[in-house]
């Protein structure tokens, strides 16, 4: 069996627990699990014998077990292990005298302590690594690393007497070395098994093997209650034995050779394909040739040679088996190179591909012109047009029938001034449709900064050039709400001409637009009014079927879709832009599915939203296939919004906030509260969530109310709940061995509201609650009521986070905020303050005092800066969760890239991947490479905006 990085586990790994414990990690595959990189390397354990031993201080020695015993606990209800060891061989091999030591153990199972019982044995020979400490006068090690060692034939000299003498003469493998593992044996035979006729099996065969495996640098994996990080270690290291490595990588360079520590082979038991097995003649250097053949390179030899990097299997072997702490780290720093080289390759291509592609153009006065001077109206020139300062207000303009194009209009018409940098964005936009080629642009901008306005100018640019613009949102609400604000802000438009006679207006333009190549308007599509459509999943079939048959009409206007824009019963003849709000909502899939609505085989034009703040360094990154637009400035009117982050244990804070909250609802504001699960009764798998003792305790305090609330058992959701957590990263936290820490129970949104309206503050005071579960009619119904103040507070989950509107809301509670990521808090704090009243955002926290969530919260309660807030967002946990992956239920390929530090490696490699590129631009000469473009894309489709 040829075992390749696609192999599955589940036929490699005979034990299903097992199989099923990595798969609810994420490792499926032989590759799943060699990028499942650890999160740190312990540093190397120095030898001591047990008279040189330091309490506190790790160490490792030899020993012989001199006797045993098993003592019951009646009143704990278990047992107590305790072995006497002695290293007196051991120690004289330091040229000190011999010691002895109390290894302990605790369990509750009898099995557990008849295992340990009978590897401990008295005779048996065992390397130990451990902390020491101190018992009743006597040096104890409590639950340390044992390696049992495998006897020896009489006079062999292998054992702790022969390696004694060895070190003695100055031939030991570890005397007096400051690198113990250094004169290890170069390669060591498969170590699970005892001498022939035995019935124990042994963990190592010498005790120099044993020595070198206990103290060389260890890699540590965030694992779970249902795997240990040395589990993962022991399984990727049977992964690697069977893909053919045998030793370590070297510090020369070489994947095997003399001087490498031995990988043990995996036990039957645990692997049920050896594929890897040594036969007669085999090399360990011939097996790290197989190990090569198994994982090829991806970088470019010339690249690889250039920047002095490790072959990819090399690195692998580095990672998860490191002979010192520097060589792992610069295994990490070789694949590392490698995602960033990755990343840029695909994003090039991705740009040449759109290049490549054939787009409407959609010019701002050509078409308009020549219609205007057919019916004998004078054109104003270009030159003479008003820069873009002046186009703001139409105060400003005195003779606004005139203005050459359709855009134009609309800016004049609007009752307010564009900012500086919607103007620019304007601009760059138009110069991009009026290409034959289709733009590729993203739109970051904050929250309330104008991004609708810009997008609304864009697809009145394409609308004015007789073709059709669809703008699609993440929600049926939003689409709502985009649908009004379109309606009324292009209400007055028209597409013809003012001052032309209507009906010869409508067949000169129609001659016009053929003259000038947009052959796709006829004078029965020119109209007085500009059409905006609605198309939603939830409308009835009448209103549908209406809507779908003015896009199919190919007639110039605006449509304004959900997901159902990607249906394959949506046709839009003549589309020229797509408008995309909240980009990582959208997959490459559905988003490529516009592309096939044309009739003419065109690529319609991208222009993709986000207010989720994301770092320029990050957008380069994810998006260096766009050009990339920033709106930095805030309309004028917007009041900077107060943020206050209360402890949830603090019941007077709370009760403050509640009576505040009280005020403003009756001076006629609107308050949202925001918790991040759906229903307290919802558990999957590993726990479901609810409000906590405390947190009830706290809210009955403030509130004066004897209500206990109602606890859940603990634990962060899995994916199968994803539809009932709003949270964008709940922010796993792990202790030093990788293991997941316990948390409290989320809040819900049923139970939170309940609570609320049963505090004296909110008496007389009706409530709604919104969740993603709600049917479309229902959301549309809550929104009405709460933007009318029928029901002025509204409980739910994040599903108000993009685009919601309503410009009464002055405050927002978000419960369990120290679990959320902090650009989804500022999208979240974004929510208020839109009518320019004062505002107020509430972060409910548990988080410990000086922990790391103390510390994120601090962030978003001094700044109101998204770039700042989302470059610490980076800091604290990476590029893909910032950019949506854990919303979206992706898994982003990058896993060691850090886009902010690494900024110069990433310039480094897109200019190193755009001269490959250069030069062969079908990748032909780098198969592995034009794989690895390839399942990256695949892989980080919810980023990647272009095919």
């Amino acid at each position: 069996m040829s075992i390749t990085m696609g192999t599955t586990l589940a036929s490699l790994v005979t034990n299903k627990r097992r199989v099923s414990a990595l798969k609810s990690l994420g490792i499926v595959t032989v590759g799943d699990a060699l990028t499942y990189y650890p999160f740190r390397v312990t540093e190397p354990v120095p030898l001591r014998a047990i008279r040189e031993a330091a309490p506190g201080q790790q160490m490792a020695f030899a020993a012989v077990i001199r006797d045993m015993r098993v003592v019951p606990m009646n009143a704990r209800r278990g047992y107590r292990l305790e072995a006497t060891v002695d290293d007196a061989d051991f120690a004289r091999s330091r040229r000190v005298p011999g010691s002895t030591a109390r290894l302990t153990f605790f369990s509750y199972r009898k099995s557990y302590v008849d295992w340990v019982s009978v590897r401990l044995r008295a005779g048996t020979s065992v390397v130990v690594s451990g902390m020491p400490g101190e018992y009743m006068g006597q040096l104890q090690f409590t639950h340390p690393e044992i390696l049992t060692v495998a006897p020896v034939p009489a006079g062999a000299g292998a054992g702790l007497e022969g390696y004694a003498r060895g070190a003695a003469s100055g031939n030991g493998a570890f005397a007096g070395s400051a690198d113990p593992y250094a004169s290890a044996q170069s390669a060591y035979p498969p170590a699970a098994t005892a001498p022939s006729g035995a019935a124990l099996k042994y963990d190592a065969d010498t005790v120099q093997e044993a020595l070198t495996r206990v103290c060389r640098p260890r890699p540590v994996y965030h694992a779970s209650s249902r795997i240990s990080s040395e589990h993962i270690h022991e399984t990727i290291l049977g992964l690697l034995w069977m893909m053919g490595a045998r030793t370590s990588s070297t510090p020369d360079g070489q994947l095997a050779g003399a001087g490498a520590a031995g990988i043990v082979a995996p036990a039957t038991d645990t692997i049920a394909v050896q594929n890897g097995e040594e036969k007669s003649g085999t090399t360990a250097e011939s097996g790290a040739e197989a190990l090569s053949q198994s994982i090829p390179d991806v970088l470019p030899e010339s690249v690889r040679k250039a920047k002095n990097l490790m072959h990819r299997a090399e690195a692998f072997l580095a990672i998860h088996d490191p002979a010192s702490t520097a060589r792992f780290k610069e295994a990490i720093e070789t694949l590392r190179y490698e995602e960033a080289f990755v990343s840029q390759t695909s994003l090039l291509k991705s740009r040449q591909h759109a290049h490549k592609s054939s787009a409407h153009p959609c010019p701002l006065n050509e078409a308009l012109e020549t219609a205007r001077a057919s019916v004998g109206e004078a054109v104003a020139e270009p030159s003479t047009q008003p820069e873009a300062s002046e186009r703001g207000s139409a105060t400003d303009l005195t003779d606004l029938p005139n203005l050459p194009n359709l855009r134009d209009r609309f800016i004049a018409s609007l009752p307010f001034t564009l900012t500086a940098g919607q103007s620019q964005v304007v601009d760059d936009i138009a110069s991009d449709l009026e290409r034959d080629w289709p733009m590729q642009r993203l739109l970051q901008g904050e929250v309330g900064s104008g991004k609708t306005v810009v997008a609304l100018a864009a697809m009145l640019q394409a609308v004015g050039a007789g073709y059709q613009a669809v703008l699609v949102a993440p929600t049926q609400v939003l689409a709502e709400q985009h649908y009004e604000t379109i309606s009324k802000m292009v209400s007055g438009l028209t597409l013809a001409q003012p001052g032309a006679k209507e009906t010869d207006a409508a067949a000169d333009v129609e001659g016009a637009m053929g003259a000038s190549g947009a052959s796709t308007v006829s004078s029965s599509k020119v109209t007085a009014e500009i059409p905006v459509t609605l198309l939603t999943g939830g409308m009835k079939l009448a209103a549908r079927r209406k809507a779908l048959a003015a896009a199919a009409s190919g007639e110039p206007g605006i449509i304004v879709a959900t997901h159902a824009a990607f249906s394959k019963t949506f046709q839009a003849p003549h589309l020229a832009l797509v408008v995309i709000d909240e980009q990582h909502r959208f997959g490459v899939e559905q988003r490529e599915s516009l592309n096939a609505k044309t009739d003419d085989g065109t690529t319609p034009h991208l222009l993709v939203m986000t207010a989720t703040p994301i770092p320029r360094t990050a957008a380069m990154t994810w998006f260096g296939d766009l050009d990339i637009s920033w709106l930095t400035e805030l309309p004028g009117g917007r009041k900077p919004i107060r943020t206050v982050v209360v402890n949830e244990a603090d019941a007077a804070t709370m009760g403050r906030m509640f009576a505040h909250i009280r005020a403003r609802v009756d001076a006629g504001e609107r308050t949202y509260i925001v918790c991040p699960r759906i229903d307290a009764d919802d558990e999957e798998n590993e726990g479901g969530s609810g409000v906590s003792a405390a947190a009830g305790s706290a809210l009955g305090r403030a509130a004066a109310s004897g209500s206990s609330a109602r606890t859940a058992a603990g634990g962060r959701a899995t994916r199968a709940a994803a539809d009932a957590i709003g949270i964008d990263d709940p922010y796993e936290t792990f202790d030093e061995n990788g293991e997941t820490v316990a948390r409290p129970p989320l809040h819900a949104v049923a139970e939170i509201a309940d609570r609320l309206q049963k505090l004296p503050q909110f008496q007389g005071i009706r409530f709604a609650t919104l969740t993603g579960r709600d049917k479309d009619d229902v959301k549309t119904q809550v929104m009405a009521d709460f933007a009318g103040g029928e029901t002025p507070i509204l409980v739910s989950t994040t599903v108000i986070e993009v685009g919601v509107d309503v410009k009464q809301a002055s405050c927002i509670v978000i419960f369990d905020a120290d679990r959320y990521g902090l650009s989804q808090l500022h999208q979240l704090r974004g929510r208020v303050g839109r009518g320019g009243t004062n505002s107020w955002a509430f972060l409910i926290s548990r988080a410990e005092p000086g922990s790391p969530a103390e510390q994120r919260l601090e962030v978003i309660h001094h700044s109101l800066d998204g770039a700042e807030i989302a470059q610490a967002d980076l800091e604290f946990r990476g590029a893909g969760d910032v950019l949506g992956d854990a919303q979206s239920g992706g898994k982003s390929s990058l896993k060691l890239l850090r886009v902010v530090k690494d900024a110069d490696m990433i310039a480094d490699a897109r200019t190193r991947a755009g001269q490959l590129l250069a030069a062969d631009p079908e990748l032909a000469g780098e198969v592995q490479l034009a794989g690895a473009v390839l399942d990256f894309t695949r892989g980080n489709e919810t980023f990647l905006t272009s095919s």
